[in-house]
């Protein structure tokens, strides 16, 4: 599809229900180090944050803007556990069946440890920086953004407003689409996205050639939920028996940097500094980010996953 058909379908139309069919039927149905893809947002010393971005159309080629990935991170005897789940492309995954096991055992304190274990959603799409006041020297930049299901549903909610008075967008639309105004606050230990809200809708620009060098820009989204680029189910299995403590070897448990952090000393480090040692064990295990869909169950729920990080910085 080339940029002038992207124009045409710059509607409500058939590309807006597409999207919205997707995402009900997903519903029903890193490179090592930090990755310069990767725009995240910053919150001040006060605890707030702010920027202005645009999500952007789907990349040439492909059908979605999004990309939908299922994750769990937590910490065993044996160390950190920070996997993608094999649940996202449609496989099984060892601690996803270790969870379904647990949850239906009838005993509460297996279902603790399964909310400890569970997964994490997330999202990537690729964004236009607008205004970023902490960096920015990232405004009029293209990245990846990597976001959790409360921003998620803020788009949906764009996409499938809840009353009558108020008009559908489609916030990944260049002409009839909005810029997304984050702000970003800090709420009871918790980073907290509940203001961020859409601007009034126009084009992203209003130069076409502009925005279609920018549409040109974008990285594949595709290519993060391929087959190849998550671990085996058995080398999952070695690593998650690792951190239960369930095999005698321990050497898995050497593979991230924040395991060699004695335990007081994990707590007084601040919260971006956990954040971004989870971030940056979880990439080094991977040669590219990776995303994908899945369905959830019992025992298996949906949490934004920065507030997760967020937390284990105050615990």
């Amino acid at each position: 599809m080339g940029f002038g058909d992207l124009k045409k379908q710059s509607s409500l139309g058939s590309l807006t229900a597409k999207l919205v069919k997707e995402v009900e039927k997903q519903n029903g149905g890193g490179q090592g180090g930090a990755d310069e893809r990767l725009w995240k947002p910053v919150m001040d010393k006060s605890g707030n944050g702010y920027a202005v971005i645009r999500f952007l159309p789907a990349p040439d080629g492909e059908d979605l803007p999004w990309a939908k990935m299922f994750s769990h991170a937590f910490q065993g005897n044996g160390g950190w556990y920070i996997e993608n789940s094999l649940t996202t492309i449609g496989q099984k995954d060892p601690l996803g069946e270790l969870n379904r096991e647990l949850w239906n055992s009838g005993n509460d304190s297996d279902k603790d440890t399964v909310r400890k274990q569970k997964r994490k959603l997330s999202f990537y799409a690729n964004i236009y920086v607008v205004k970023d006041p902490a960096n920015p020297q990232n405004e009029g930049g293209v990245f990846l953004y990597k976001f959790g299901k409360k921003i998620f549903d803020k788009v949906m909610e764009a996409m499938q407003p809840e009353f009558e008075d108020e008009e559908a967008i489609n916030p990944f639309d260049f002409w009839q689409g909005a810029n997304f105004k984050l702000k970003l606050k800090k709420v009871a230990g918790y980073w907290n996205y509940d203001s961020s809200e859409f601007a009034n809708v126009g084009p992203l620009l209003d130069d076409d050639d502009a925005m279609e060098a920018i549409w040109k820009k974008e990285y594949s989204l595709s290519a993060l939920v391929a087959p190849d680029q998550f671990k085996s189910y058995d080398d999952l299995k070695k690593r998650l028996d690792n951190v239960l403590g369930t095999t005698s070897t321990r050497q898995a448990a050497q593979e991230t940097q924040y395991d060699n952090y004695p335990a007081t000393e994990q707590k007084r480090v601040t919260e971006e500094e956990v954040m971004q040692k989870l971030e940056d064990s979880y990439q080094a295990a991977k040669s590219t980010p990776t995303a994908s869909v899945s369905n959830t169950s019992d025992g298996d729920d949906e949490e934004d996953p920065m507030s997760y990080f967020s937390k284990l910085a105050d615990s």
